[in-house]
């Protein structure tokens, strides 16, 4: 056996098809990429991102700011609100949650998380607060005043 004598199996090798040789060959002529427009052409490659001409995603949005999806909304109320709602004995009871903010319209029905701020900060209730976030200073005015703060 030598080295010259040695070939590949039959039909291992394909035969490269060779473009523009002829109607014969079956890619002549157009050599298989159709008549006129940039793909036709030699020299053309699809450039990432380009839209035929119409102004491109990446320059039609704004380039900076993002908002994000996951972001908390809590619903605030002043301890003074309330403080008011006590005073004029619309409120009587000795515990405020979310269905006694929904009915007095502090909050809307849909808002789930609701913060206690301290606002102009006065109170002077001994009531049971139910909310799901509570600042330093709402806090200390309600323990101040003999209240309880009750996290959800």
């Amino acid at each position: 056996m030598y080295l010259n004598c040695l070939k590949p199996n039959k039909k291992s090798n394909k035969k490269k098809i060779r473009l523009g040789r002829g109607q014969g060959s079956g890619k002549g002529g157009t050599c298989g990429k159709g008549h006129k427009g940039a793909k036709s052409r030699s020299g053309y490659s699809n450039k990432l991102g380009f839209e035929g001409g119409q102004n491109p995603i990446q320059r039609r949005i704004p380039k900076f700011g993002f908002t994000n999806k996951n972001k908390k909304k809590y619903c605030c109320i002043n301890l003074d609100v309330i403080q008011n709602l006590i005073d004029n004995k619309i409120i009587i009871d000795n515990v405020i949650n979310k269905k006694i903010f929904v009915k007095y319209r502090l909050i809307k029905k849909n808002c789930n998380l609701i913060k206690i701020l301290a606002g102009k900060g006065y109170f002077k209730s001994s009531i049971t607060i139910e909310a799901s976030k509570f600042s330093k200073k709402s806090m200390l005015y309600i323990k101040n005043a003999g209240g309880k703060c009750l996290c959800k």
